[in-house]
């Protein structure tokens, strides 16, 4: 496939893979997989929470079948376009230089999985992060098509 003929690649980088990282690539697969090639990986990768998946659930996005990965599984691999961090651990370990990226992002988001209580309390927690996600990922996303139509 030539490079114009090529979607766009978005990488979200969190610390771990776990949670910020996987709700924004399920989002944006969900909502614009058609317009973009959408990955996400960890600078320390962990597990996929399942508060994350159950955030999602609510909106009809099934990630239950992500996993968590490292960076390095795409870092000089995958051409990515517009990379988007999402957590300040991330900004600061993730590479300066991430090779063939047009444009970096970065999203300061809370950690959700810091929440207390039962699972639900904690989920309750992960819907406030997934819907500031959205809010971010709307407002990028206008940019990005403003942009490209410019």
């Amino acid at each position: 496939m030539t490079d114009a003929a090529r979607k766009p690649a978005v990488m979200f980088v969190c610390t771990h893979n776990s949670s910020r990282s996987q709700m924004a690539e399920g989002m944006l697969r969900h909502h614009a997989g058609d317009k973009f090639e959408v990955y996400s990986s960890g600078v320390e990768p962990g597990k996929l929470r399942d508060e994350a998946v159950a955030a999602m659930q609510d909106l009809g996005v099934d990630i239950s079948s992500h996993r968590a990965e490292g960076i390095d599984a795409y870092m000089g691999k995958v051409d990515v376009d517009y990379l988007i961090t999402v957590c300040s651990g991330a900004e600061q370990s993730c590479p300066a230089a991430w090779p063939g990226v047009k444009a970096r992002f970065f999203w300061d988001l809370p950690d959700p999985s810091v929440a207390e209580g039962d699972f639900a309390a904690r989920v309750a927690r992960y819907i406030e992060v997934r819907d500031m996600i959205k809010t971010r990922m709307d407002a990028w996303l206008e940019k990005v098509e403003a942009t490209a139509t410019a």
